[in-house]
């Protein structure tokens, strides 16, 4: 690195520390609502693949399962703010109608789980997702009154599955940040801590599915949205081999360099569920994934890396996260009796600076972060930065910076180009490195769930989940239980592509192994 950036890295820091204190002393002197207590409907702790199991057979009432998480969302939606519009009287009616369907007997219960594997199950989405006749506005003003008169591709999979919905939940202003967090909806908080982030862009639906108000929800990836939220907030999420899971009818969507780094996929509760979200939202694409072959763990080959290799600009890791991953390791030798290489890939530690090099490789030929804050009226960043000083801007710090960086990024064109060859080589490099046959252990983030508003001092910390974007390659976010203060701990599970099932066959075994989803500690 050169001196130039080894200085700036040291000023980032100096910057990070002294914000990070202020930020601590403000949160002493502020007031979040106390912490929800723990679900106590035992519907409400029952996986969706046996939720539709038994609704089928007619065991359970759609209508009281739906009912169950109504209430639930009603308990905790006031302290949390997770779900910023619903449709819950429509969700009733959805529900009895499948009561009156499964009543009928008009249809034999193997025709019924072919048709609708999901049915009578209820899903939250992602804000930034079509639900017809809900909003859609990622967190943009200029898009508060918009209201959809269709679905998202995903979204119309789920429904003719049988799933119905709940309502859609927060993510932060046009799904570029790590908190969510935006000036029409408010801030999302926490269900372990109400102090603490939920993470972003899917930030909201990971809260609602760590409290307990959801079971399976829908979100979009392109930089970690999918697996940061789902690390805070102690679920499960994944984030599939590119062009697998249709990304249509979300707002932004990607365009050019962007498309290959967008991924739409599931956030579950349970380990278990994501394989039969997954194949639903991905339709005939599934075939691709082999998600029906059966995994022998013991035959897999293990790596784990414990950290980036040493970015400045990136935060080092946790001590608590180093031992979970550590202790992740142990189990799987000592278990499947496999030994787990340790490796270092060096480019790793360029992740930052690759991701950010791909997501601006159009430069002034595609649609950029400005313009989508624009929404049609011109903006200049730099002036909005002036209007948020003095409380007159429409948009949060994050976006403003954002789009204040993507403009400088577009200066260095061979610093670019040099990055995007990096990304080229460590994307051949790892996929040659697992095979049809590997398993990465990866960190999900250095750090445990931070405060509201610490992501603004490590604004690049998202490298640890946004590399695998560029990287094209599958990985699922795991739990591993709570930290000493009661947040979640977590791991990333990668392989090749295509090679989804792995994951998915790993983080069922982990889920075994150290309880998945927990319950919070403090109440």
């Amino acid at each position: 690195m050169s001196a130039l950036r080894r200085v700036a890295a040291l000023l980032l820091r100096s910057f990070s520390r002294l914000f990070l204190l202020l930020v601590r002393a403000a949160s002493c002197l502020s007031w979040d609502p106390p912490t929800p207590g723990p679900p106590r409907d035992p519907l409400l702790l029952i996986p969706a693949r046996v939720l539709a199991e038994r609704i089928r057979k007619g065991e359970l009432k759609s209508s009281v399962v739906v009912q169950a998480f109504i209430s639930r969302i009603r308990e905790v939606n006031p302290a949390l703010n997770a779900v910023v519009c619903d449709r819950f009287e429509e969700a009733l009616c959805e529900a009895r109608a499948v009561d009156d369907l499964v009543a009928s007997k008009a249809e034999d219960e193997a025709t019924i789980e072919h048709k609708y594997p999901l049915l009578g199950v209820p899903v939250t989405v992602k804000e930034a997702f079509a639900l017809q006749g809900m909003p859609q506005s990622s967190g943009l003003i200029s898009r508060r009154e918009l209201r959809s008169t269709t679905d998202a591709a995903v979204v119309s999979r789920l429904k003719a599955a049988g799933a119905i919905p709940l309502g859609v939940t927060n993510c932060s202003e046009l799904c570029m940040w790590y908190e969510s967090s935006n000036n029409v909806y408010g801030k999302t908080r926490n269900p372990y801590n109400s102090k603490h982030i939920v993470g972003g862009s899917s930030g909201g639906e990971g809260c609602i599915l760590g409290a307990a108000g959801s079971v399976i929800g829908v979100g979009s990836d392109i930089g970690g949205s999918i697996r940061m939220p789902a690390f805070f907030n102690g679920i499960y999420g994944h984030k599939s081999t590119p062009g697998i899971v249709p990304n249509e009818g979300q707002f932004p969507n990607a365009h050019g360099s962007r498309v290959d780094l967008l991924c739409t996929g599931p956030m579950c509760r349970y380990a278990e569920d994501l394989l039969l979200v997954l194949k639903v939202m991905a339709g005939k694409n599934s075939e691709k994934l082999s998600l029906d072959q059966d995994v022998s763990l013991r035959n897999l080959r293990f790596f784990t890396m414990e950290n980036d290799g040493g970015c400045l600009f990136v935060s080092p890791m946790d001590k608590e996260l180093v031992q979970a991953q550590k202790q992740v390791v142990q189990h799987l030798e000592t278990s499947l009796g496999v030994s787990v290489q340790p490796i270092n890939i060096y480019n790793m530690r360029y992740s930052f600076q690759i991701w950010s090099a791909v997501m601006s490789l159009d430069g002034d030929q595609g649609e950029s972060f400005t313009d989508l804050m624009s929404d049609g009226k011109r903006i200049w960043p730099s002036w909005e930065l002036v209007k948020w000083i003095f409380g007159l801007s429409k948009h949060t710090i994050p976006a403003i910076g954002l789009a204040i960086t993507e403009n400088l990024a577009n200066l260095n064109p061979q610093g670019r180009a040099k990055m995007v060859q990096k990304g080229k080589n460590l994307k051949e490099e790892l996929n040659t490195l697992l095979g049809d046959d590997g398993v990465l252990i990866y960190p999900s983030h250095p750090k445990i769930a931070p405060r509201h508003h610490e992501p603004i001092a490590w604004p690049f910390n998202f490298a640890y989940t946004g590399i695998f974007n560029v990287l094209g390659v599958p990985v699922t976010q795991c739990p591993l239980g709570l930290s000493q203060a009661g947040l979640p701990l977590g791991i990333q599970i990668v392989s090749s592509q295509y090679n989804d099932h792995l994951t998915l066959a790993v983080a069922q075994h982990l889920e075994k192994a150290f309880g998945g989803w927990a319950l919070p500690r403090n109440v």
